[in-house]
């Protein structure tokens, strides 16, 4: 079937060349895990996440080539009006932006307004949606949001979007308002940027499809859903009714890649192509196979197993340039973690001996290994809960989190108790119960390595690991349920500020953002004291805090922060990685001239 729509696919560009029209501009790339879905409150995985950034559109996005990043006007019109106090934010929509045609607008053009922004938040709170992005909207304090839900908990009613609250409303049709109880300088960065999460929602579109709403996005942005094979294979084509746009960027003076695309697409209208085909492959070797056979115009994250074919020691390799393709190096603001289930029995909970068992396994593990032998050397050892290009990471900050020393992890296991009690080979909990820790994981020669990785380190202190393989949905699903021990998950920044990953430990956050249900209370008052402060050495000293915590009771074994290899064949150009959000479809172009014909 695949090969049959890349066949067609070509005919209609053919056809299209024929009657003097231009040729249809398809990028094709793929996938490694599948999505869960399009309902921007509903998500929290990377990948739905990238779909949905280029189908809704937030008040402000970021400038593609600016580094360091910058926050620029997207429907809102100009800059937001912020009080002095950091606690009243006013932002003017601007007029003429509108919805893409769905049946839901019953025939009629549906503009956006300051009331779909009031709406979309509100979505986020209803309990009834089970939003995974809600406790980004409750750190805010926006006055009477946190409110009304814990009414709505309390009597089981229907969420009541029409009740207007103090903190949260259209003064005009154009004009929206939020208040906060406490300072919050870094409000527009933390709910009113990025596409993904933070984009306009029409209500009658969730009226209109009620629970197949994840199946039925309807956005002001540039692509719009056309086709979707769950897990196989989502179409996307250029939306019809798009406004006028055009590329304008701030790239860095002495960034000469971030030069030349601007040179070369500057004033151009976006987006640039009219077709986008994701494919899922899960198996490397296979999404390897399509790029060099010219099936893809992209390989996003190229395979840990294939970089020393493809980049060897962070260049691209000869045979690849002479095909005209290029490579895009960035070390990512990321970071790669094993959970630990704080309410499981064997692994979680506060008490002396769960947190030596928790950090003995983290001393027996070797980073170093994973990053020569399983990624190939695209990564770097990660020492806390802070990523690179946002406030609180330290470079020269360093950890017992980057430690490996077996010694010491036998000895904290001897110490509390974790020894060989039915002489078996293999250590038993304290009381003498077994000891096994259950791994879930995803079916990936990646994580098949880091696995092999975890299974041999686990041994070699006397540890039984077993491993449970599902698909990347069905984990996220046990994660959120609390039904796991343990499970192996990336972070990504969607901001420059760092205390998003913090939100990881945060208590309220449980079951949602802190997927292993960490509870500290001297900890949840460090990252309220966060929220309110602005940049400088008070809150710097409050990060450094925050980051101990996270080692000292560990939660979170943090393993590293990826370097990412990006290629490009020939005729796609202007792929720039973005770092804290996920569009990028508008800002590339494709030549079918130099494309081979597939």
């Amino acid at each position: 079937m695949k090969h049959l729509l890349a066949a067609l696919a070509v005919c209609l560009g053919l056809h299209a060349s024929a009657h003097g029209a231009e040729p249809v501009k398809t990028l094709r790339y793929a996938f490694k895990v599948a999505e869960t879905g399009f309902d921007p409150a509903r998500l929290s995985d990377i990948y739905s996440r990238t779909l949905t950034s280029h189908i809704f559109e937030s008040l402000y996005t970021y400038d593609p080539l600016a580094r360091p990043t910058r926050i620029v006007p997207l429907i809102a019109a100009g800059e937001p009006e912020i009080s002095a106090d950091y606690k009243t934010f006013t932002v003017r929509v601007t007029p003429g932006i509108y919805f893409a045609d769905d049946p839901a607008f019953k025939g009629r053009k549906r503009e956006v307004t300051a009331q779909d922004f009031v709406y979309s938040v509100k979505r986020f709170a209803d309990p009834a949606t089970n939003s995974q992005g809600w406790s980004s909207y409750e750190d805010q304090g926006i006055v009477g949001l946190n409110e009304l839900r814990e009414q709505v908990l309390k009597t089981k009613k229907p969420f009541p979007y029409d009740t207007e609250i103090a903190g949260l409303k259209a003064l005009d049709r154009y004009t929206l308002q939020i208040k906060t109880h406490e300072p919050r300088p870094r409000l527009v960065e933390s709910i009113l940027a990025g596409n993904d999460l933070y984009g306009a929602v029409a209500r009658e579109v969730v009226e209109f499809y009620g629970d197949r709403i994840m199946e039925h996005p309807v956005g002001t942005g540039p692509f719009v859903l056309k086709e979707w094979r769950r897990s196989s294979q989502i179409v996307f084509e250029r939306n019809p009714t798009y406004r006028e746009r055009h590329y304008e960027a701030t790239p860095a003076p002495g960034d000469k890649e971030a030069q030349a695309i601007y040179a070369k697409f500057k004033g151009r209208r976006i987006p640039m192509i009219d077709r986008v085909v994701v494919d899922i492959i899960v198996e490397t070797q296979p999404r390897w196979l399509a790029f060099l056979n010219n099936e893809h115009d992209f390989i996003e994250r190229m395979p840990e197993e294939f970089i020393t074919q493809a980049a060897p020691g962070g260049k691209l390799a000869p045979n690849l340039a002479k095909r005209g393709m290029r490579a895009v190096f960035t070390l990512s603001p990321d970071v790669t973690l094993t959970c630990f289930n704080m309410d499981d029995p064997i692994v979680g909970g506060m008490a002396p001996a769960k947190i030596a068992l928790r950090r003995a396994m983290s001393l027996a593990y070797d980073v170093n290994r994973e990053i020569q032998l399983a990624r190939r050397g695209q990564a770097i050892p990660a020492q806390a809960p802070s990523m690179p290009n946002t406030s609180g990471y330290d470079p020269a900050f360093k950890s017992e989190m980057g430690d490996y020393d077996p010694a010491r992890a036998k000895a904290l296991l001897d110490m509390y108790g974790y020894v060989d009690k039915d002489g078996d080979g293999w250590r038993d909990m304290p009381d003498g119960s077994p000891l096994v820790i259950v791994r879930n994981t995803e079916p990936n020669s990646l994580n098949r390595s880091i696995d092999e990785l975890w299974d041999k380190a686990l041994r070699a202190v006397g540890i039984r690991m077993e491993i449970k393989i599902q698909q990347w949905p069905e984990n996220l699903k046990a994660v959120q349920a609390g039904n796991y021990q343990s499970w192996p998950v990336g972070s990504m920044a969607s901001q420059p500020d760092g205390q998003g990953l913090l939100q990881r430990y945060y208590g309220p956050a449980s079951g949602t953002a802190n997927l292993t249900r960490f509870k500290d209370a001297r900890f949840d008052a460090l990252y309220e004291r966060m929220q309110a402060l602005p940049d400088g050495p008070e809150r710097d000293a409050l990060f450094k805090e925050a980051k101990r915590i996270a080692v000292a009771y560990m939660p979170y074994k943090v393993h590293v922060h990826r370097i990412v290899t990006d290629i490009e064949q020939p005729w796609m150009s202007g792929f720039y990685r973005p770092l804290f959000w996920q569009d990028f479809w508008q800002f590339v172009d494709i030549d079918p001239a130099k494309q081979p014909v597939r």
